[in-house]
């Protein structure tokens, strides 16, 4: 019976993940609305889950906190980078659209601007999740990210499908912002991680060693 209100128990265990997931969901939320900060946000929000919510090391508000700080001055750079990208994109795909309403073959290039569109959103999940990760600079950042994102293609895709499953269904259940964020942030974390530990020095990857030493122990 004292297991049920032991707090070490699985039960407990799986509640404080859950209220801990709401709360970095709502972080990530609030700290994004500006727009302008969204790129420094989302860099801390991978950062809080790969370092407390998954890896059981510390706060979720400190470890946010500390990585949006951190963070902020070179992630705010690159996603207004991105933005302008973005802008420069959908503005062509809605240009295209209207060629391919028409009947023109230059309508064609309405696919070709929708792909680069798609690919920009997963360049996005790559460039702040490893900024979480990685100190580097704006433009070898930018340039690791694209290329660590052609080479792994595959999950690249699954990078695609998570983002706009958990689109849809906050489309659907708007209310779903308050928890499905962290949902995919966590599997993101779960994959990403195997392909960053691939392009890891000797001195990286024995530091995670001992991180993952001490979560367990």
């Amino acid at each position: 019976m004292n297991n049920i209100f032991n707090y070490d128990n699985g039960f407990f265990r799986a509640v404080n993940k859950i209220v801990d997931g709401f709360w970095a969901s709502i972080l990530w939320l609030v700290f994004s609305l500006p727009i302008v900060t969204l790129g420094a946000s989302t860099t801390a929000f991978y950062y809080t889950v790969h370092k407390s919510l998954r890896g059981n090391r510390g706060y979720i508000w400190q470890s946010f906190w500390s990585a949006f700080k951190s963070n902020f001055k070179q992630t705010t750079k690159i996603w207004l980078i991105l933005l302008a990208v973005f802008t420069f994109l959908f503005a062509d795909q809605q240009i295209t659209r209207q060629f391919l309403e028409q009947g023109s073959k230059l309508g064609m290039l309405y696919y070709f601007f929708l792909f680069l569109l798609l690919y920009w959103a997963v360049w996005c999940v790559y460039i702040f999740s490893y900024s979480a990760r990685f100190e580097n600079s704006l433009k070898h950042t930018m340039k690791n990210a694209a290329i660590i994102s052609l080479l792994n293609l595959p999950w690249s895709i699954l990078v695609l499908v998570l983002l706009l499953a958990g689109m849809l269904l906050i489309y659907v259940s708007p209310i779903a912002v308050t928890f499905i964020p962290a949902g995919v942030m966590c599997l993101y974390d779960m994959f990403l991680e195997r392909i960053y530990r691939k392009y890891m020095t000797e001195d990286d990857l024995k530091k995670e060693q001992e991180l993952d030493w001490e979560k367990h122990y």
